[in-house]
């Protein structure tokens, strides 16, 4: 089907949640969601962060149907706090995992784990356990089914890291990104071969935001202004705003077509609209015993575990 990023179907009556929602790729996704009448549930670690955010997307939308939940993905206990708010929701057709620290250092989470496996790949792994029955019941309610839409990176395709032990990043930060974003991948792949096995209405999709970057990203009193941080970026010639960065996890969210266990990437590949992308052999049918054992250990950092059988 023709996709246009900037008509997007009519969501009235449908909640999504999005994580990392105050700035970049993730509020703009909210603000896109909310444009297409969806109830949108913006979830990150500030409250007054959350409070500007509502507020931006409010002077775009005025009628927006928004609520925010705090969450700190650095923190295991703060995320299960999360989810049980967010399984209390009458209603939840999707959640778009975008949140993750940025930091290519070796801090820590709250939990000890490495910062970017423990907020991007681990913290997810907490939050669809605590989620996953609400999803479960909205996609049975409904009649369509629910959507997880796990953000990932272009770095997969171009460096194959390990993932044998995700509690050893590489130092070198980039590696160390890819790393968790290639256990998000598998855990997304397996996760939705699982839902299947078991008849559940949720699906579980991939999206890349190809690059976005801050001088090519529309202004937002709070969000992107005088007033906030930017970064120089090589990409900008070539790449894209962080409100088109958005598009593919939107997509991933809303395309009445789309199905589980596909990945959404920009048609160009570090920009354009968001189209179906083949996925990466190596994290969508990894070799026998991989996807069980990332499965595994995610569940082990997480302290969790996602019985998928007794959702049935």
């Amino acid at each position: 089907m023709t996709w246009d990023p900037e008509h997007l179907p009519d969501m009235t009556g449908r909640t999504f949640a999005v994580t990392g929602a105050t700035a970049g790729i993730g509020y703009f996704a909210a603000e896109q969601l909310a444009a297409a009448g969806a109830h949108v549930v913006l979830a990150s670690r500030s409250a007054a962060k959350l409070a500007v955010a509502e507020a931006a997307i409010r002077g775009r939308v005025p009628r927006a149907a928004l609520d925010s939940v705090v969450v700190d993905l650095a923190s295991l206990d703060s995320v299960r706090t999360a989810a049980s708010a967010l399984a209390a929701l009458p209603a939840l057709h999707g959640v778009f995992l975008n949140g993750g620290a940025m930091a290519f250092g070796r801090a820590l989470t709250a939990d000890g784990l490495p910062l970017l496996v423990g907020t991007h790949a681990v913290a997810n792994v907490a939050l669809v356990e605590g989620i996953l029955d609400r999803l479960v019941a909205t996609g049975r309610e409904s009649g369509k089914h629910s959507r997880i839409v796990h953000a990932s990176t272009g770095f997969v395709r171009r460096w194959n890291v390990s993932v044998d032990d995700l509690t050893r990043p590489s130092r070198v930060g980039v590696l160390a990104y890819t790393q968790a974003k290639k256990a998000t991948e598998i855990f997304a792949y397996e996760l939705d071969r699982r839902l299947r096995a078991n008849g559940l209405p949720v699906a579980s999709l991939v999206a890349h935001p190809g690059v976005g970057v801050d001088a090519r990203t529309p202004q937002r009193p709070g969000i992107r202004d005088a007033t906030t941080p930017s970064q120089r970026n090589p990409f900008t010639p070539w790449a894209q705003g962080k409100d088109a960065a958005a598009w593919s996890g939107v997509r991933a969210l809303t395309d009445p077509g789309a199905s589980g266990g596909e990945y959404f990437g920009p048609a160009e590949g570090m920009r354009g609209l968001p189209a179906r992308i083949t996925p990466l052999a190596r994290t969508a049918d990894p070799a026998p015993g991989v996807a069980d054992a990332v499965w595994a250990q995610l569940e082990r950092l997480a302290g969790a575990e996602i019985r998928i059988g007794a959702l049935r």
